[in-house]
């Protein structure tokens, strides 16, 4: 890829901006949405703060990810197989398959539950399609159509909830101080914590590290240097991108429940209520965006997938091999069992939850201790700062993911 040398390339940048949009899909999940809902339902807007922080948290990360696979060359699955000893890596490699799991089960609930509200198909049906498009886009697909495919579900999300928000109208006077002035109490402090510790999820790191491979550049240190400045850029629109969609969840939610009093905690429910309280036309708008957001989160949780399981295996990660094939099923089959016998969704999502808060330490360990080793990232490894930064909000998620889980565990939640 060629580096212009004057003033900012910027046909350059746009032919790198994708990466961070696949991440952004990723965690615009079915977990996502039901404690954005919940939270707006039940707070209206105070919560809105907590999506700017976990945003500049996720950035934070997420550039951390992206920086390891410049500098390296390599996904953060061939890292920790090639830098950890056998034993660790086998753990490490053995839980985030599990969490890509539990990841994806919660992908195929949002992609069912859409098909269902749109078409009244049930959710065994809107799950199996779910999959079969899934598994579809990855194999048949090149991947640079493929980026450009889900980018475009995240537009058509972000034109959903812009065209809500149309349809709500919310108080904007209410809107834009909750978005940076903190409101905390003992009563919202659970949900403010689900909807931070959602959003830093351990698939989109090893998914983040990898993708970013799609851009061809040299092996120089400048031209990296050069490169990791659109990388920045990209993760930056990319979560930013993500920041409006989830602060729109909240927005339109509190604006459609929280002034009707009505107090809602799962997506089934806030379908069933939106459609007589801001018509039909949004309740439409609300599925279709959820059958998108389950399609193309499904997607990108399923090239995490393929990525971790050749990377731990030290095998090539090429669409041409059986193992790629096998490895888009091995978690779309298991997912999609577990969807087809239960159809509680509710307790599904709270199961795919605790898994991936189990799991998250050990990605985000891996992580830290791989970009502050100035022998594997050369100039690229964290400054103290960024160190102590990623350090404080790694250890901020993992206790609140641990809150979570314990509080999920004992019922007091």
């Amino acid at each position: 890829m060629a580096i212009a040398k004057k003033g900012f390339p910027f046909k350059t940048l746009f032919s790198f901006l994708g990466p961070g949009f696949l991440v952004t899909v990723g965690f615009i999940d079915p977990g996502n949405w039901a404690t954005n809902i919940e939270g707006g339902s039940k707070f209206g807007y105070e919560l809105l703060w907590v999506i700017t922080l976990s945003t500049i948290m996720l950035i934070v990360i997420q550039n951390m990810a992206a920086k390891l696979g410049i500098a390296t060359g390599k996904s953060l699955a061939v890292n920790i197989r090639e830098r950890f000893s056998a034993p660790v890596s086998a753990f490490l490699g053995l839980t985030i398959v599990l969490a890509c799991v539990a990841t994806d089960v919660a992908e195929l609930i949002g992609g069912a539950i859409g098909f269902n509200l749109l078409f009244g198909l049930p959710l065994w049906m809107g799950a199996l399609i779910t999959v079969l498009l899934e598994v579809f886009l990855i194999i048949s697909q090149r991947y640079h159509r493929l980026e450009m495919v889900i980018i475009g579900f995240l537009g058509i999300i972000g034109i959903c909830y812009l065209l809500e928000i149309l349809i709500v109208k919310p108080d904007w006077t209410a809107v834009f101080p909750a978005m940076v002035v903190p409101n905390i109490n003992r009563s919202s402090i659970y949900v403010a914590m689900a909807i931070l510790g959602a959003v830093v999820m351990p698939h989109n790191i090893f998914l983040h590290s990898n993708v970013i491979h799609s851009r061809k550049w040299g092996v120089s240190e400048s031209e990296k240097m050069s490169l990791l400045r659109y990388e920045k850029i990209d993760t930056l629109a990319a979560m930013l991108m993500g920041w409006m969609i989830n602060s729109a969840m909240i927005i339109v939610a509190a604006a459609v429940f929280s002034r009707s009093h009505i107090m809602v905690d799962s997506i089934e429910q806030a379908a069933a209520t939106l459609k007589p309280l801001a018509g039909p036309l949004a309740n439409f708008l609300f599925a279709v965006a959820l059958v998108f957001a389950g399609v193309g989160s499904s997607v990108t949780s399923s090239m995490a997938e393929v990525n971790v399981i050749t990377g731990f295996l030290g095998k090539p990660e090429d669409p041409r091999t059986l193992l790629y094939r096998l490895s888009v099923f091995v978690t779309a089959i298991p997912s999609f069992l577990i969807i087809l016998l239960s159809m509680d969704t509710y307790r599904i999502l709270i199961f795919s939850q605790v898994v991936l808060s189990i799991q998250l330490p050990f990605t985000l360990l891996p992580l830290l201790i791989l970009c502050r080793d100035r022998k594997l990232m050369g100039r690229f490894s964290s400054s103290l700062l960024e160190f102590t930064s990623a350090v404080i909000i790694s250890a901020i998620v993992i206790v609140l993911n641990i809150y979570l889980l314990y509080s999920t565990l004992t019922g007091e939640a």
